[in-house]
């Protein structure tokens, strides 16, 4: 067994991130837009509202909610798996959360944003970009924003360290997430080096877990797997009824097509049988070979072989 565990699952996501408020400030203001001079200072705590869409999803979705001093609140999301269905639940997560606050008599001029962060440990979009940032901007004119909540997702397998294109603590704070598992032998220096960072692994050390704690993580873990391979086989599944119907539809289209084709070719035929046979009369009765062409539409070459 290694020597450290990997943040990205329940146990150690929210060992690091729910229980240091340090740690989540500095995730948060290392990943999300924030202009300049709109930092996370401090935060609070929120309930988690962990309510998968079903069953298949119990384990795949780890969250962490939180809130600032100027009451922005911020929803972290870790998503081992990803579907479509993710998209939407982020978004309706976001919705909810910036429309509860209209229920404690705020009005709609002190709604504060509502910030949704969601790190993917799967492909979610198409490109090589790993950072998606999702605001409400008119067409055409993206600099008009109207605020109120914001969509983070990132996307850990196309998090390249080398990019010249993000912050340090961005990059710091991927490289943990990307690089600190069960199978790491020793720790980049430069992650070492920083004091936020070396805090994290430090957390997710094997030695800080009791026996306890190490079996509720292997489960979790397994489960997570479990849900993976089941939507992997229930994607297989769609697919491969998508292409058996696909086919079948294909099978049906072209019997159709080709009972067209066929019976315009046999018309066609038809047709040339019935000239032929009518130049071959004319020609019997001593017609003028280039009338009959003329009648039949048939060349003179092809009457003279009659």
């Amino acid at each position: 067994m290694g020597k450290y565990l990997d943040p990205k699952y329940d146990l150690t996501f929210k060992a690091v991130f729910a229980e240091h408020p340090d740690l989540i400030i500095s995730f948060l203001n290392a990943l999300l837009p924030f202009k300049e001079g709109a930092k996370v200072v401090d935060i609070e705590y929120l309930p988690p509202e962990l309510v998968p869409d079903s069953p298949l999803k119990k384990y795949s979705i780890v969250d962490v909610r939180c809130k600032d001093d100027q009451g922005r609140q911020f929803i972290v999301e870790m998503q081992m798996y990803w579907t479509d269905e993710f998209k939407q639940r982020v978004l309706f997560n976001a919705s909810k959360a910036y429309v509860k606050q209209a229920d404690k008599g705020y009005s709609y001029s002190s709604l504060q944003p509502v910030y949704s962060l969601s790190i993917v440990n799967d492909n979610a979009f198409s490109g090589t970009e790993h950072y998606h940032l999702f605001q409400m901007a008119e067409q055409g004119n993206p600099e008009r924003v109207i605020e109120g909540i914001e969509m983070v997702f990132v996307e850990l397998p196309k998090f390249k360290p080398q990019s010249a294109a993000v912050g340090k603590m961005h990059r710091l704070w991927l490289r943990f997430m990307t690089e600190v598992n069960e199978s790491t032998a020793s720790v980049p220096q430069e992650l070492l080096d920083d004091p936020e960072i070396s805090k994290a692994i430090s957390i997710v050390e094997r030695g800080a877990y009791s026996d306890e704690q190490l079996a509720t993580y292997d489960k979790y873990r397994d489960m997570a797997a479990t849900e993976k391979a089941l939507m992997d086989g229930s994607f297989n599944k769609g697919r491969a009824e998508g292409r058996a119907e696909g086919e079948a539809i294909g099978l049906e289209k072209g019997r159709a097509e080709g009972e067209t084709i066929g019976l315009q070719k046999g018309k066609e035929a038809g047709k040339l049988e019935e000239k032929n046979e009518n130049a071959r009369k004319m020609k019997e009765c001593g017609v003028d070979i280039h009338i009959i062409s003329t009648v039949t539409g048939l060349s003179v070459g092809q009457i003279e072989k009659f």
